[in-house]
């Protein structure tokens, strides 16, 4: 897997783990920018847009709305932030524009929506998944399962604390 013939979509973790662009198929989102807190990541990504070796795109609505209903499906929902599944998007409208892209992230969540969508990724600091994931929101004393969207971290049946749980 050669990555210089792919686009690369690259979440915030790509530059915390010290990734470097090297060509000018690269991608984010502008909301990666306020995710990086940490002066080398700041510079890598700076450094990577002089160059032009970066491009900041906002993906089309279309995608988001996309990403929510595959999120549902997996369960993912529960763990994926908003800019989680923005970059999400991206990959989704780049994936449809384009012929081959990857993901830079060590972020499992959206490693496993990745391996729904059949899109290679690459971790920097962790190995990253190896298996497709469900997720499910469980009572910890009854067992009793809800919805990803139920509101409340107490089980209405014993008051024990809810969980998010990898479904088995």
């Amino acid at each position: 897997m050669k990555l210089e013939e792919y686009h690369k979509i690259l979440d915030s973790s790509a530059f915390i783990g010290g990734y470097t662009p090297s060509d000018e198929k690269n991608y984010t989102i502008p909301e990666v920018t306020e995710e990086l807190k940490d002066l080398k990541s700041r510079i890598l990504l700076e450094k990577s847009l002089e160059d032009g070796n970066l491009k900041i795109i906002n993906p089309k609505k279309e995608y988001i709305e996309e990403t929510e209903r595959l999120a549902e499906r997996s369960g993912d929902i529960l763990r994926l932030s908003k800019i989680d599944k923005k970059i999400i998007a991206l990959t989704l409208q780049l994936k449809n524009e384009q012929e081959k892209v990857m993901m830079i992230t060590d972020d499992y969540s959206i490693q496993n929506i990745m391996k729904i969508i059949k899109v290679p990724f690459k971790a920097i600091i962790t190995e990253g998944i190896n298996e497709i994931y469900q997720w499910e929101k469980i009572c910890i004393g009854c067992k009793k399962r809800y919805p990803h969207n139920y509101p409340s971290t107490q089980c209405e049946i014993c008051g024990s604390k809810i969980i998010k749980k990898k479904r088995k």
